[in-house]
């Protein structure tokens, strides 16, 4: 069974509360959290040596890694981060000083966005290292960004550059809590979703919560360096633009507006994000498909995303 399905078999039935605004589905569930003027964020994501690390990595780019996976989900809700448990699982004969230095680049993390690290579990597992970061935030009472909020004729965005993580952004990047709370500050922002999947894979994700579809524009696609990189180097590599719609692990931001706020976004971004990308790749389109215009031609985008038990090398987050 493939991952998605597996997941719609495992949420079907669920219990919820009356306080659960936002259950399984979205970046971050959503919780109402009465007389506050809140509504808290909850997310949980893991990484496991051999799928999203090497024994060879450097310990304290896990322990960011490991952190910043779950702040980029908090961030595609519009919200803040504000504290984090930890369960870490070890096998027999383990390195105590790189789990020392695992744990110094989580703090790390922590210290810059301000999160409480506030306790976990330890335990032994045989497979190696995995750490599983649980993460609690906030937005202001009906404010959290969802994926369903797209609507037909808003212009879609994405920041920064995709595709080629696995040269080194995977356990390196950025997550983007500043860049979203501009955002949600200045704009309307109708929806978004951070790029775990790929970009064929969480923008369907978005367009299948919202009920629309999208057309995207080949050129305007931003492939990044260490995609192109990678092509010229290996026959065996991705074309470019492959890698930018379906390599993971980039952990940018996919978002959508009304039309009318694109220009004064664009102005208003280049202003406050000088040194980061921000691309127009394309729009809401009220027929729930997904195609990929090269000038005067549209074909339908039959690419996928990155999907668990795929028989892939790399792994990445839902």
């Amino acid at each position: 069974m493939e991952e998605f399905a597996l997941i719609e078999r495992l949420v079907d039935g669920l219990p919820g509360r009356p306080e659960v605004l936002v259950p399984a589905g979205d970046d971050c569930a959503v919780l109402r959290a009465e007389g506050t003027g809140r509504d808290w964020l909850f997310k949980t994501d893991a990484v496991v040596e051999g799928v999203h690390f090497t024994p060879e990595a450097p310990p304290e780019k896990i322990g960011h890694k490991a952190l910043a996976r779950c702040l980029s989900d908090v961030a595609a809700m519009g919200g803040r981060p504000l504290a984090a448990l930890v369960t870490l699982g070890l096998p027999e004969g383990y390195d105590a000083e790189r789990v020392v230095r695992v744990y110094a680049g989580l703090t790390a993390l922590a210290r810059r966005y301000e999160v409480a690290v506030v306790g976990g579990e330890t335990t032994r597992n045989p497979g190696g290292m995995f750490l599983s970061v649980a993460l609690w935030g906030w937005v202001p009472a009906g404010r959290a960004v969802l994926r369903s909020g797209a609507r037909a004729g808003d212009a879609i965005f994405v920041t920064g550059e995709l595709g080629g993580s696995a040269a080194g952004k995977h356990l390196d990047f950025e997550p983007r809590l500043r860049e979203a709370q501009w955002l949600v500050e200045h704009f309307d922002i109708h929806a978004m979703i951070d790029l775990s999947d790929g970009l064929a894979g969480d923008l369907r994700h978005l367009l299948r919560a919202s009920g629309v579809g999208a057309e995207l524009l080949k050129r305007a696609i931003p492939v990044s360096r260490a995609a192109r990189q990678a092509a010229l180097l290996s026959s065996a590599a991705k074309p470019p633009l492959v890698a930018a719609l379906t390599d993971g692990e980039d952990f940018e931001l996919l978002f959508t507006v009304a039309a009318r706020d694109a220009v004064p976004l664009v102005d208003g971004w280049k202003k406050t994000f000088p040194e980061l990308r921000l691309s127009c790749i394309g729009k809401i389109l009220a027929e729930p498909m997904l195609v990929l215009r090269d000038r005067q031609e549209v074909q339908p985008l039959t690419l996928q995303g990155y999907q668990h038990f795929s028989g892939a090398d790399t792994d990445h987050d839902d």
